[in-house]
């Protein structure tokens, strides 16, 4: 597939789902991929990325960023609380804040540094136990405690799972976030984003169907 298919397929769905075009925003996940690919869609123009390790990000992207003006890089993957200084350094949003210790260290830091990036409550809409992120029936309470820390909360996002109707997963996500007054929803994958779009998703996480197949070994 091509970043400009994927970029057609997400146009239809908004228009399906009788919503405004440019109202959701391709977040081309790179992570494991060669640099040469990520250039490839750096060079048509993409400027929205999403990877999973700080680490490997901490060595891809201060290059990229020299090259090309306007790169904006999200971590999408989850966030151990000794990596939430050099995260909060390297990306522009996080969308896996998942639990009270991390909210707590990523607060102390904001204060310490004077800046925060953009943050996504990640929930557990599947409540599967290998699987990071708050509970649904938890979610309130968190969102409000992140705020009261005086977190910028923009969001929620959700990975659901693999072998259940994800649509469920992301009515359920958009039911807490309306109640919650937040407006961005961070769902939906190569597999599923026009169901997430018809939801409401306003960042989709597309991987594979733009780069190619992740080659892990």
């Amino acid at each position: 597939m091509s970043l400009s298919l994927i970029k057609s397929r997400i146009a239809k769905a908004e228009a399906a789902a009788g919503r405004a075009p440019g109202s959701v925003q391709l977040i081309a996940v790179s992570k494991v991929q060669p640099n040469e690919r990520v250039q490839a869609v750096l060079d048509e123009g993409h400027r929205l990325f999403g990877e999973n390790k700080v680490q490997e990000a901490a060595g891809k992207w201060p290059d990229f960023r020299a090259q090309y003006a306007g790169v904006n890089v999200h971590l999408i993957g989850p966030l151990q609380t000794n990596k939430a200084r050099q995260a909060m350094q390297l990306f522009e949003a996080i969308h896996s804040v998942d639990r009270p210790k991390l909210a707590h260290t990523l607060a102390r830091l904001a204060q310490e540094l004077g800046h925060c990036p953009d943050l996504f409550i990640q929930v557990n809409t599947g409540e599967e136990p290998q699987k990071a992120g708050i509970l649904p029936t938890e979610a309130d309470a968190f969102i409000a405690e992140c705020r009261a820390l005086d977190l910028p909360i923009r969001g929620l996002m959700c990975i659901p799972p693999v072998d259940e109707e994800s649509s469920l997963h992301f009515a359920l996500l958009r039911k807490i976030a309306a109640r919650n007054d937040l407006t961005q929803l961070s769902m939906g994958m190569s597999d599923d984003f026009e169901k997430a779009i018809a939801q409401g998703a306003t960042h989709v996480r597309v991987g594979s169907a733009i780069f190619g197949a992740r080659d892990y070994a």
